[in-house]
């Protein structure tokens, strides 16, 4: 069987094409203004699949993708159709936190597994979901770590926040400035697919910060920054894994040399065996989440390995799983929380994104 024939494109995520006797689901954005999140996510959950397929030849895994766009209004009906596939084990996924708050419930309900890549806000594993699990770490562990890169790298005490009154970039926004207390001294909230910021623009320019922390995504991230700089702020531009991605350096221009940048997410080139298969597969690096995604679909192809082979036992077996991904020792908590945390600092040097050091 070959691989192109385990692996289904259809939006609603049935798998009846899919040709195995078996599914897991991507769910998350492909199309819309934060795609290019998505895809790195959906590139390392296939890059996985496919290669257990390589070496299963007579038992393989269907890979669904459903295209959320990322919108919360969208996720809970097509989550109800990933749900009504009985060959569906698992779900890599929901991509954001807002597509998770509005899908997870549906996905309780019917018992199916999740494993997000990518989703942070602190409050989903706070709602007893016991199919929720969370591979990366989620942002009140993230938080401390922006203050830390502020304090320690940009050498700042006076921060203005804004955020884009999303699940996660107020949630992360809001995490900021607790952490940093009296040392904000100024915040605002911008509406997401908006293209012009200049109310914001002069509230900083006026304030005078030291550096600027936006929570949010890179399609508005991108056009802060650039209209930062034109308006002649020169402070340092901090922002977390929502605008780390190539995309918004290509959207800031020369803006983006420099925005600091915080993710519990590890590098890909930090995994040599993962990026170079990636790299041979995809053509292009390893992006954000993509490693995380990688390790998620394997610990469902691990349960499918196991003989978890219904939902129940997927979830069981997920729920308790102990073992080394390639992003860190993987587990997970009572509530679903990844066991191990590891966040790292990045930097646009050059036109691209590097790591700087590992926070915590």
């Amino acid at each position: 069987m070959s691989l192109a024939a385990c692996n289904t494109t259809t939006k609603g995520g049935n798998s009846a094409d899919g040709g195995c006797d078996y599914a897991i689901t991507y769910f998350g954005a492909l199309t819309g203004d934060a795609a290019a999140l998505g895809v790195n996510a959906y590139n390392g959950a296939k890059l996985a699949v496919d290669q257990y397929n390589d070496k299963h030849k007579d038992a393989c895994v269907t890979l669904n993708k459903v295209d959320s766009q990322s919108d919360p209004n969208q996720a809970p009906a097509l989550a109800t159709k990933v749900a009504q596939d009985k060959n569906v084990l698992g779900v890599v996924g929901p991509l954001f936190s807002g597509e998770s708050k509005a899908a997870d419930p549906v996905f309780n309900s019917a018992g199916v597994p999740l494993i997000s890549a990518s989703a942070t806000n602190p409050h989903l594993s706070e709602n007893g979901w016991k199919v929720f699990h969370r591979l990366l770490g989620n942002d009140d562990a993230q938080g401390p770590d922006v203050s830390k890169l502020i304090h320690d790298v940009a050498k700042a005490h006076k921060t203005f926040v804004i955020d884009d009154a999303s699940e996660y970039g107020k949630g992360l926004a809001d995490v900021v400035k607790k952490d940093l207390k009296s040392e904000v001294i100024g915040s605002d909230t911008i509406t997401a697919g908006k293209t012009d910021f200049a109310g914001t623009v002069t509230k900083v320019v006026a304030a005078k910060p030291e550096a600027v922390f936006f929570g949010g995504y890179y399609p508005e991230g991108g056009l802060l920054a650039k209209q930062l700089r034109a308006a002649g702020y020169t402070g340092s531009f901090v922002v977390a894994d929502g605008v780390k991605d190539p995309e918004y350096v290509k959207i800031a221009g020369d803006a983006a040399e420099g925005t600091l940048m915080t993710c519990p997410c590890v590098p890909g080139d930090q995994v040599k065996a993962f990026a170079d298969a990636y790299k041979a597969k995809y053509d292009v690096d390893p992006g954000t989440y993509s490693p995380e995604a990688y390790d998620a679909a394997n610990i469902f192809l691990a349960g499918i390995d196991a003989g978890k082979t219904d939902r129940a036992s997927m979830n069981t077996f997920v729920s308790a799983y102990d073992g080394d991904g390639i992003t860190k020792h993987l587990g997970f908590t009572k509530t679903g929380e990844s066991k191990e945390i590891p966040i790292w600092g990045y930097q646009v040097k050059d036109g691209q994104i590097i790591p700087v050091k590992q926070l915590s």
